[in-house]
């Protein structure tokens, strides 16, 4: 099927415009043609140039984008079912991932940090355009089932307070407010977030020097606690079965459950990097920074769930139940601290509600990226008069209405059910980005041009590798217990692999209706087409140079 030049350009495709001709040169479009347009990049010089955000901003923007409902609330669901030792084991487990997953990104982006560059762009210029078509639409589908996951966690948090409202309206409320700030107000969604992602990392850093306070008895009955809870009731609950399979169970679902906290926050910095000023020097910045200060504060944080509240509590969320508290809240309670869990309880309400009104933002434009790029339906880049996609942003807080399930179903189980959606989208993603990331090296190899990367990272391919593999297995395991017949459920098995059938048939689809190769050729792979741009920009960055301590602490810092 013949293509517009400028698709061939963009995503390399793998026939000729008349058939199977020869390969295509891959000789870049001259420097001086500043006015040339990829797709959804456009690389006019003016237009590149034009950059606002520095190394912090987007450390700040991924990590609060981390941090959240997943460590928040989740957690305490892990601890329930499988003790405080998975729970800590799987959150560092899971941070090797998303640092060879942010490694990947950071490589392919540092080199071509082009304005207007999505990871289904790097997909279909690397790897093939079905594949990119299908991960487009797999992200939107994260994106809208993390609204109804997040709705839900803030209908379980709101439940700590009051039961004598129904849940249903509180869901109800925290949609239409959603809907309000993408709609009309969305000129203050990025104050917004910049001051609730703020309350985020203010209450993680003092949970964590709470945690450590009460381990050495700093509490108002100055009892230590010590790792008390890890003794008794222990360190690790048996999983379905007993003795060390059990444990090792306990310590795979805790595995595969941890991956809910981290899903598209790697991407987040790699999707600003366009807009990031000299990206060549902030972003590896950024990304190297980014995954340490995430292990802190995920290590830290989940350490200090199983020193302050015992994985046999009540009021964790767990089974079929309808507990509504944060693990943080219930240690704070059991502590005797007064006032302090509602404090924290409000806080956790923002982390909830910040994130499903980021979900529907970012979801909503890349329902609207698609659209005008020809791979959704064209009523979704219908905007407002202010530009505001107001189709997809409906669309899309349509799918976050599932939070509705709510009604007749415990808020534990629906909250399972979504995290498991939105988990192995968010693997299904990585899988991709690792793939697309093996094939970007292997080119770059093949073109003699691996030398050139601004940015290396260490073990690669190799770790690329080895993540795939687990990663792979993660995702077609996640949903292993309902192969247990005593835990066999209809409904936990569509929440747990109905994402594969749907990605698969959207790649399918696309594949046999363009009729497009298995993938494109290492030959006629586009690495070029770009980077006389980015070396420019990158060659007239002049880097600040610290003039006294405090600036060199701050640049360190920063």
């Amino acid at each position: 099927m013949a293509r517009d030049a400028r698709e061939d350009v963009a995503y390399a495709a793998d026939e000729a415009r008349h058939g199977e001709a020869e390969p295509k040169q891959l000789d870049r479009i001259a420097s001086n043609e500043n006015e040339i347009e990829i797709g959804e990049v456009n690389l006019r010089s003016r237009h590149q140039l034009q950059r606002g955000l520095k190394s912090r901003h987007i450390q700040f923007l991924a990590l609060g984008g981390a941090i959240g409902t997943g460590l928040f609330i989740g957690s305490g669901a892990i601890l329930a079912t499988t003790g405080p030792a998975p729970l800590f084991m799987a959150y560092l487990s899971m941070m090797f991932v998303v640092w060879v997953v942010m490694n990947n990104l950071a490589e392919m982006v540092t080199y071509l940090p082009m304005k207007g560059i999505s990871i289904p762009y790097f997909v279909g210029r690397f790897v093939e355009p079905s594949l990119a078509f299908a991960d487009g639409w797999n992200y939107w589908y994260a994106y809208a089932i993390l609204i109804a996951a997040e709705a839900t966690a803030g209908g379980i948090i709101l439940q700590y307070w009051t039961t004598a409202v129904p849940v249903a309206v509180w869901i109800a409320i925290q949609l239409l407010v959603i809907l309000f700030l993408n709609i009309i107000a969305v000129s203050f969604f990025g104050e917004a977030e910049f001051w609730f992602a703020s309350i985020k990392l203010i209450t993680i850093m003092g949970l964590i020097i709470l945690g450590i306070v009460l381990f050495f008895g700093g509490g108002p009955n100055h009892d230590p606690l010590y790792f008390r809870y890890w003794n008794e009731p222990g360190a690790f609950k048996e999983y379905l079965v007993g003795g060390s399979t059990g444990r090792f169970l306990a310590y795979w679902t805790a595995f595969v459950r941890a991956g809910f906290s981290f899903i598209t926050s790697p991407e987040l910095i790699a999707l600003s990097a366009g807009e990031t000023v000299a990206p060549r020097r902030n972003i590896p910045k950024a990304a190297r920074r980014f995954v340490w200060r995430l292990a802190i504060f995920y290590g830290l944080g989940s350490l200090v769930i199983g020193v302050v509240v015992p994985s046999n509590e009540d009021k964790l969320l767990h089974g079929d139940s309808n507990a509504s508290a944060s693990p943080y809240v219930l240690g704070i309670a059991r502590a005797g601290i007064r006032g302090l869990d509602h404090v924290i309880n409000a806080a956790v309400l923002t982390s909830a509600w910040s994130a499903a009104n980021a979900f529907c933002y970012s979801g909503s434009r890349v329902l609207y990226s698609m659209a005008v790029n020809g791979q959704a339906p064209r009523i979704f880049a219908r905007t407002t008069k202010r530009g505001v996609p107001w189709v997809a942003v409906l669309f899309t807080l349509l799918i976050g209405c599932l939070a509705f399930l709510n009604v007749s179903n415990s808020g534990a189980q629906v909250f399972q059910w979504f995290t498991n959606i939105s988990t192995i989208s968010g693997f299904i993603a990585w899988i991709v980005i690792m793939v697309t990331y093996l094939r970007f090296r292997k080119a770059m190899e093949y073109h003699g041009l691996l030398h050139t990367l601004p940015f290396r990272t260490p073990l690669q391919p190799y770790a690329t590798w080895f993540t795939l593999f687990i990663i792979t297995i993660l995702t077609l395991t996640n949903g292993f217990q309902v192969f247990f017949p005593s835990e066999w459920s209809a409904s936990n098995f569509l929440a747990a692999y109905i994402t594969i059938p749907i990605f698969l048939a959207l790649y399918i689809v696309h594949k046999l209706f363009y009729r497009t190769r298995f993938a494109i050729r290492t030959e006629d792979v586009d690495v070029l087409t770009g980077k006389k741009e980015m070396d420019d920009m990158a060659a007239a960055d002049v880097e600040p140079v610290p003039k006294n301590w405090l600036q060199k602490a701050w640049f360190w810092i920063a």
